[in-house]
């Protein structure tokens, strides 16, 4: 924890501090907001839930490899300005259409602002690569991390409570000020570094940027290998995360309402993962840190699908949030690290819709395994996703650390 205080005057790590706070605000709201009303409105239509999920996930396989390569040419901080006010501009017009009772606009608010973070995301990582020295990027992304996982566990209960209290109105204006908000913060973020790239170079076609991306990604083990990595991870995850509730259920024998207790052990391991994360992240390398995740996630996920006991089970959920921020902040220090500065957006608009694709395609199936197989088998088999992930970056660990 002590070595993130002296992050803190840097100008660029509070800027984003505080942008990514507003801007968790309102995607919390915005989120819950919607799919409260949209439940409400049409009676818990399945199709129309579904369809938000359809207009937060499309985007990243459309956008983001694309986004990727133009946020390599743009300039990244008025991209992710432009990106914050846009979208804070678009959720304040649906504001105005709601006034006339056109409700579907929303999932044009959310598919919008959707689209707009495939953009702004890799801008964000080259901004972290400019203005964050290599040694300092485990502290910062551990200081991001525990933001966000503090917003994991608070975001649902803030976002239920205002919708409940305010309305779907007072939620979207409340969304489009803090996106505003967010903007405005990172305008404070010192100036995209002149001369930024030649204008020669972004007449270039865009496919023979994307193609470079490509092959610099498969050219370099270290990134490409990170890559499968966080593949399998999206498989694991896929698998398990629709099948929370048939573990209190079916393998515990308790009624539906006791998940909340295995969601209250996973937000507080969210919340000290990340907090131990921080403290640790300057003395442990984002190798290890990477790899203890994977190995800890995946027995976590093993011992919650064989468990018979709601008290294991909240272990179980415990150590798997404890040590899932170790992952990604290890993932993404050693991508900032190992990328230079001109490739940092295509390696994340390549990276980011593979781990989805996987997550998403595990999700669409997971419901039929466990009819087929056993609950249990589903988990260890999402399990054993983890262990290969961590499999595929242990000799690049091994080689990594002995060369440095």
């Amino acid at each position: 924890m002590t070595g993130s205080i002296p992050l803190l005057r840097n100008r660029f790590v509070r800027a984003v501090i505080v942008s990514t706070f507003f801007s968790q605000i309102g995607i919390w709201v915005r989120n819950f907001a919607v799919l409260l009303y949209v439940m409400e409105v049409t009676g818990g239509d399945p199709f129309a839930v579904a369809m938000i999920s359809v207009a937060e996930y499309a985007p990243i396989f459309i956008f983001s490899f694309i986004g990727g390569a133009l946020a390599d040419r743009w300039r990244p901080k008025k991209t992710m300005v432009w990106c914050e006010a846009l979208s804070s501009l678009s959720v304040l017009l649906v504001f105005a259409v709601l006034e006339v009772g056109t409700w579907q606009a929303l999932f044009g608010a959310t598919l919008f602002a959707s689209t707009l973070s495939q953009f702004a995301q890799p801008s964000g990582m080259k901004l972290f690569k400019h203005h964050v020295r290599d040694e300092d990027a485990p502290s910062c992304m551990s200081f991001m991390q525990t933001l966000t996982s503090a917003f994991m566990v608070l975001g649902p209960i803030l976002g239920t409570f205002v919708y409940q209290q305010c309305g779907i109105e007072v939620s979207i204006l409340l969304t489009g000020i803090c996106f505003m908000l967010s903007a405005l913060a990172l305008n404070h973020v010192p100036r995209d570094p002149l001369p930024y790239r030649n204008p020669e170079i972004n007449s270039a076609s865009l496919f023979s940027d994307m193609a470079d991306g490509i092959r610099f990604v498969v050219a370099n083990p270290f990134i490409l290998q990170l890559t499968l990595s966080f593949t399998f991870v999206g498989l694991g995850v896929g698998l398990v995360s629709p099948l929370s509730v048939f573990l209190v259920t079916e393998q515990l024998g308790l009624p539906s309402e006791a998940l909340q207790w295995i969601n209250v052990s996973y937000g507080a391991g969210e919340i000290v993962g990340g907090v131990a994360t921080m403290a640790l992240a300057a003395k442990i390398s984002p190798q290890r840190f990477l790899m203890a995740g994977l190995l800890v996630n995946g027995c976590g996920i093993v011992l919650a699908g064989l468990s018979t006991e709601i008290w294991l089970t909240m272990i179980a959920q415990f150590i798997i949030a404890l040590l899932q921020p170790a992952i990604f902040v290890g993932s993404s220090t050693l991508i900032m690290q190992q990328t230079t500065h001109d490739y940092i957006g295509r390696v994340m608009g390549i990276r980011t819709p593979l781990m989805t694709g996987a997550m998403l395609l595990m999700m669409s199936v997971a419901g039929a395994l466990k009819n087929t197989f056993t609950l249990s088998a589903v988990y260890v088999c999402a399990g054993c996703f983890f262990f290969a992930g961590l499999l595929i970056i242990v000799p690049l660990s091994v080689w990594s650390e002995h060369r440095g």
